[in-house]
């Protein structure tokens, strides 16, 4: 599965690599959860357009999203059957922007975090599905759920899971919803095995409120990293409430 991940490409970089015509300013973000807003880039009338969903994706046919089970990965191999998936696979498919994944090994009772990005670090696009929910009263929702797979062999020693990974030259392929589902799915397979390298890091990134770039640092002394995460917390000035939410 994959329950975290890291953006941290710049504005212009991730806008000239995915071609959407909105120019979003957006902070890097080291630590992204499930239920938060994350970035995704999908095709609207026939251009690729930029938007913010919250990570955990609600069908349409849902009736209360507060008694329906948070669906932050849908599995490949199923993914053009079960019923929570299945239309979207047909007509909403995303593309997530990213620039690596955590992944966790179990070791007896302990999990040791691992982040997982391609060879050298750079953006990559996980294969995505969204939906918009609309509740009784008008209220409008639109989620997203990251598409997996099989681990590749370079880190099924981690977890025999991962996110589908859609090189460039597939955007387009997976985007159009011209493309059939069952067609599509042939994106859905793991990476290839010299494409990724994985890297123990801090169990720092356990806690969602950390968010730093040392997160996707190499392993140092855990009381190291959690001493620099508190100083930097102390140094953050409260932001004036302005009365505007912010997705970030």
């Amino acid at each position: 599965m994959c329950g975290r991940y890291a953006s941290i490409t710049p504005p212009e970089a991730m806008r000239a690599l995915f071609r959407y015509l909105e120019q979003p300013n957006f902070p890097a973000r080291y630590n992204i959860a499930p239920t938060q807003p994350v970035a995704i880039v999908r095709v609207v009338e026939g251009k690729r357009q930029f938007a913010l969903v919250r990570w955990g994706l609600i069908p349409a046919w849902v009736k209360d999203p507060r008694g329906f089970s948070l669906l932050i990965n849908a599995r490949g191999e199923s993914v053009t059957e079960k019923p929570a998936f299945r239309n979207a696979m047909k007509y909403r498919r995303c593309l997530i922007p990213a620039d690596g994944f955590y992944e966790w090994k179990r070791e007896g009772e302990k999990k040791r975090p691992y982040f997982v990005r391609l060879k050298g670090g750079g953006p990559m696009a996980f294969a995505g599905l969204w939906e918009s929910w609309m509740g009784p009263n008008g209220e409008e929702l639109e989620t997203a759920a990251i598409v997996t797979t099989t681990a590749s062999r370079s880190i099924a020693h981690i977890h025999d899971r991962m996110p589908v990974i859609v090189p460039p030259e597939a955007f387009d392929f997976w985007l159009d919803p011209k493309v059939g589902a069952q067609t599509a799915a042939a994106v859905i397979q793991p990476a290839r095995d010299e494409l990724l390298e994985a890297y123990e890091v801090s169990s720092a990134v356990n806690r969602t409120a950390n968010d730093a770039p040392m997160l996707i640092e190499p392993l140092r002394e855990p009381e190291v990293v959690e001493a620099t995460l508190a100083k930097s917390a102390k140094k953050e000035k409260p932001k004036p409430d302005d009365g505007q939410a912010s997705l970030f």
